[in-house]
């Protein structure tokens, strides 16, 4: 593959470029993971960014609706809009139904919009491993704004805020105890909150929520990287698209405030710092994954079945090995 080529296909907008270029990225074959590292650092060149939201909900609360009605406002305000939706993987079969982009039927036809469903892999995180690198050849590609959906929310969801320049959690109306639910982790990672379903009989339900949630931000401690009123709850309605475009003005404020005063390309080193990390330790991770390692791993898990060692002792001694494998 000619590296060079697809990456200037690319450069120049061409949509089954990018399709490649995000399947060659997932893929687990050891020459295509080279093949990926060389077109993230020839893409990187072109120093292009967008502005990267994540996105998580709680079951139900309409993430694929709100993100299809969201994107259309920001289609039709001339922008280009690419969303990376992240479908469970079964645990048993190992198979996704990915089914995002039929569910976004008005906005896969734009020809300013770009859905590409991917499987999780049953990652940890609520992202598939390599949503990072497909955000960053959105951006390669010319979009303006990469949504970020993630499986559903979990104390897990937070590691999308790693890879997003905002953060937002959609909430429904008259959840019961969903604020004792909600992980006061994701809330504190959240930069907004929307309150989802904001019509119709459901209304005085979401302002009630609404307040809640006002009220519990209220009470976190404030964030140096935020200004004042940040982060705050708003209601929405991806149903009657009411106040999508409110929560993006929100999302504008917010992304220029810090533009300015410097925390988005501090917070930016920092997610680049955390992936390196995670890159590390996958790697050595990896490495288990060597017939000489499996059978290391076999062996030292029988003395420690049978009391010939203890797990820390057993574990001591496979990692010093782990060099020589």
């Amino acid at each position: 593959m000619d590296i060079s080529e697809l990456g200037d296909k690319i450069l120049n907008g061409d949509r089954r470029a990018l399709a490649r270029a995000i399947t060659l990225v997932e893929s687990k074959r050891a020459d295509h993971r080279g093949q990926a590292t060389a077109l993230i650092e020839y893409l990187s060149r072109a120093g292009r960014q967008a502005l990267r939201i994540g996105l998580s909900g709680t079951p139900g609360v309409g993430k694929s609706t709100f993100i299809e009605s969201f994107g259309m406002v920001l289609v039709k305000q001339g922008l280009r809009v690419a969303v990376l939706a992240v479908d469970p993987s079964s645990a048993r079969s190992g198979g996704s139904i990915l089914g995002d982009k039929t569910r976004m039927e008005r906005l896969s036809r734009e020809r300013n919009a770009f859905i590409r469903p991917s499987p999780s892999q049953t990652h940890l995180g609520g992202v598939a491993r390599r949503t990072r690198e497909a955000v960053a050849l959105c951006e390669a590609a010319g979009f303006d704004v990469v949504l970020i959906e993630t499986v559903g929310v979990g104390q897990s969801e937070t590691v999308v805020a790693e890879m997003s320049d905002l953060f937002l959690l959609l909430i429904a109306p008259a959840g019961g105890d969903e604020l004792q639910g909600v992980k006061r982790g994701i809330m504190e990672m959240a930069d907004l909150i929307l309150v989802n379903k904001a019509d119709g009989d459901l209304k005085p339900a979401a302002t009630r929520t609404c307040a809640d949630y006002a009220g519990a931000l209220r009470l976190l401690r404030k964030r140096p990287q935020d200004p004042q009123g940040y982060p705050k709850a708003m209601m929405v309605s991806a149903l009657v698209e009411d106040g999508l475009e409110a929560a993006w003005d929100e999302i504008l404020t917010l992304a220029n405030w810090r533009k300015e005063n410097g925390h988005w390309q501090s917070n930016r080193a920092t997610q680049a710092r955390y992936w390196f990390d995670q890159e590390v330790r996958q790697a050595l991770l990896a490495r288990l994954n060597s017939s000489g390692a499996r059978a290391e791993m076999e062996r030292f898990g029988e003395d420690v079945a049978h009391g010939r060692l203890s797990p820390a002792a057993a574990a001591e001694q496979m990692l010093n090995r782990l060099s020589d494998v």
